[in-house]
């Protein structure tokens, strides 16, 4: 890291700055997963309620329609459930299931002798890159959906609160 690498102070702890793509999901909590599916279906049912109100040219257009509303909920759903789950891992919401997750997971792969964040499979530069691009890319989906899809070794993790002032 960068002697200009700032951190941000959060009430909770901070269990990973740029979780992997696979934990984030892996860690959804049950809430998380309900609201997606209830963006899912609120979507086309929105679409359905409009309808009833100023209905379209044909049945043929509907379908189209409901199937297009159904896939924008659908994503924007899963977005939204991925960027609550990273909001924990951040600190920034409360996290102690994530943290009981996160200590075990770790305590799991210091036993295998497994690297605490899985084998990074490219160059320095790159892997310094790929962080940049990726921390706290969940807060951007409105402009462009970003994942951390690899693995590197830049991961400001806390085992301790840092409490804001």
């Amino acid at each position: 890291m960068s002697s200009a690498e700032q951190y941000i102070r959060t009430e909770f702890p901070v269990i990973d700055s740029d979780p992997h793509f696979n934990r984030v999901i892996s860690y959804m909590r049950g809430s998380d997963v309900v609201a997606w599916g209830s963006l899912t279906a609120a979507t086309p049912a929105a679409l359905l309620a409009l309808e009833r109100v100023r209905p379209a040219a044909g049945p043929k257009g509907i379908n189209f329609a409901l199937g297009l509303a159904t896939a924008m909920g659908f994503m924007g759903g899963f977005l939204y459930s991925y960027q609550k789950s990273s909001l924990r891992f951040w600190g920034w919401e409360e996290n102690a299931r994530e943290q009981a997750m996160n200590r075990k997971e770790m305590d799991a792969r210091a036993a295998a002798g497994l690297p605490a964040y899985g084998e990074p499979t490219m160059d320095e530069a790159a892997q310094a890159a790929a962080a940049r691009n990726s921390k706290y890319a969940a807060l951007k989906f409105a402009a462009v959906p970003w994942f951390n899809t690899t693995n590197h070794k830049y991961h400001l993790a806390d085992t301790t609160p840092n409490k804001s002032e």
